[in-house]
């Protein structure tokens, strides 16, 4: 059975959406998601990085001949880095209607361009408003942006491609992972791309031509022959039977289901080519026809999505940026750091054995307002400005932490309370073992109920159950 609550989890990061939904309906609250403010100012961490070609000329000069200074500007970067994710962590908790962000994240992952390769933290930014930006708009145009953008062209070395020395890179990805998927095109459409591609480069603010490198020769893409430019390109790929399904299923697998029907990939696919590409009637078509739908359990959370939600339900104060990033990190969601091209794989992945007993010891951590900096042990892979930012928590120092339950609620109540809130598929095994814990006996009024029931929410989040949305 659908709840505002599950539904909250799925459009946010937390159930502090719920009474919302409830209050207002989905349809008004999608509503409002879609109208929320997009603040364009450049945050404070990045007003001292470079940003344009004369910076990055004048950094080159000054690290030319001192190591000392490289190494010094360096750990700047990977500060700055770590300060970016910090603020698109808060964003997420904190946006009243944090769907954007979500949806921010999905494009995140979907056109992939990591900080470690790109090295420019301005361009990655650059990068992630234009996914924020667009997050609701039209998903040919948002393609034309991110192709054009500094951190693609740098991440999927087009600065390097040039007429009598092609490299695939780009042109590769933007037919494979970006649009149509394999089996849509042939290895001569990769090819001939990298043509229409060739000289696209870095510029001041967005990717530009550079006139020297281009290869303006003719040829055939996808069927057309031309003499084509990025723009042109995008068009003749829009053009294709097969456009609308890659993406759908993969918004499909990011919001609801792990492995959506083909026949719901085509139904919502076909609707999105209706309305020429345009993702905020699609996002309404499929929370609002879904929503109705017996369908919990569909999906495992992400680590962003488990963390965020332990955090709101034991209202966490003021929970530490850097420490929520290198916990998901742990849990393989490295923020603007994935793993390769194709992004996180999701589903699964996200609940291997070590993934599952990373969850519960954070979980014993928060229950018993322990630090979350016990649970990291630097691994050889981290960087040092995230050790340096670890060393620098009090792991002893105790998380203030407040469930919320029905104090005047005998032991079935309250378990009914915190099943509704936080499993939405239970059985009888389940229930009497959530009756071990607060038995039938249970007085809210005597000491140590508090603690009794804060051990009962424990138990639940260790569960399989907990895990699935």
């Amino acid at each position: 059975m659908y709840t505002p609550t599950l539904w909250s989890l799925r459009l946010g990061y937390s159930a502090k959406q719920a009474k919302t939904i409830e209050k207002i309906g989905l349809k008004k609250f999608l509503d409002e998601s879609f109208a929320t403010k997009i603040d364009s100012k450049i945050p404070d961490f990045l007003k001292d990085s470079p940003k344009t070609l004369a910076d990055f000329k004048e950094i080159r000069k000054m690290t030319k001949d001192s190591p000392d200074k490289k190494k010094e500007m360096q750990k700047e970067k990977i500060q700055t880095s770590l300060e970016m994710k910090m603020w698109w962590i808060n964003k997420m908790r904190e946006d009243e209607f944090p769907l954007r962000e979500k949806m921010t994240c999905f494009w995140h992952n979907h056109y992939v361009s990591t900080f470690q390769k790109v090295r420019v933290n301005y361009y990655i930014f650059q990068h992630n408003q234009i996914l924020r930006e667009n997050a609701f708009g039209n998903y040919k145009t948002l393609t034309k942006k991110i192709i054009q953008s500094n951190a693609m062209v740098r991440y999927l070395d087009n600065v390097d491609n040039r007429k009598h020395k092609l490299n695939e890179n780009l042109s590769r990805e933007l037919l494979e992972l970006f649009t149509l998927g394999i089996g849509n095109y042939t290895e001569q459409d990769i090819k001939n791309g990298a043509k229409g591609l060739a000289g696209l480069g870095i510029g001041e603010e967005n990717a530009v031509y550079r006139k020297k490198f281009e290869d303006n020769e003719p040829f055939v893409y996808l069927g057309k022959k031309g003499n084509f430019k990025v723009d042109e390109m995008i068009d003749i790929i829009f053009e294709q039977p097969n456009i609308p399904y890659l993406i759908t299923r993969k918004i499909l697998k990011w919001f609801i289901y792990d492995h959506p029907k083909e026949e719901m990939v085509q139904y919502y696919g076909d609707y999105f080519k209706k309305m020429n590409f345009e993702i905020k009637p699609l996002l309404t078509k499929i929370f609002t026809e879904e929503y109705t739908k017996d369908n919990a359990g569909s999906k495992i959370k992400n680590p962003l999505e488990y963390v965020l939600q332990m955090m709101h339900e034991l209202n966490v104060q003021n929970p530490d940026g850097k420490l929520i990033a290198t916990f998901i990190k742990d849990q393989g969601m490295n923020l603007f750091n994935q793993p390769n091209v194709k992004g996180w794989d999701g589903g699964n992945s996200w609940l291997t054995s070590q993934v599952f007993l990373q969850r519960n010891n954070i979980a014993d951590l928060i229950c018993n307002r322990k630090n979350l900096a016990l649970a990291k042990k630097i691994n050889n892979d981290s960087s040092m400005m995230e050790e340096e930012a670890m060393k620098k928590q009090n792991p002893n120092q105790q998380l203030k932490v407040k469930l919320e339950w029905n104090k005047e609620g005998d032991n079935k109540q309250i378990i009914a309370e915190l099943k509704n809130r936080l499993l939405f598929q239970t059985d009888e095994t389940d229930q009497q073992d959530f009756e071990k814990i607060l038995k039938y006996d249970f007085d809210s009024k005597t000491e140590g109920s508090e603690n009794a029931v804060l051990r009962l929410f424990n138990f639940m989040v260790k569960t399989p159950e907990f895990q699935l949305i």
